[in-house]
């Protein structure tokens, strides 16, 4: 499978082994950040939102 470039990671935090893995995810073909959280044998993703509950978008 060939790799893709499309998701990058723009912040992390956390070790996964002592506390909760948080990544703030950048999808860079529509601009979109995303919120993974990681714990245990849980994990949860979301859209990051603004104030006005429109996709958080990153700015290129």
């Amino acid at each position: 499978m060939a790799k893709s470039d499309r998701f990058q990671i723009v912040q992390e935090e956390g070790n996964g082994l002592t506390n909760d893995v948080r990544k703030v995810l950048l999808d860079t073909s529509t601009g979109v950040q995303y919120l993974f959280v990681h714990s245990g044998y849980a994990g949860g993703l979301c859209p990051l939102l603004d104030k006005d509950g429109k996709p958080l978008t990153w700015e290129t």
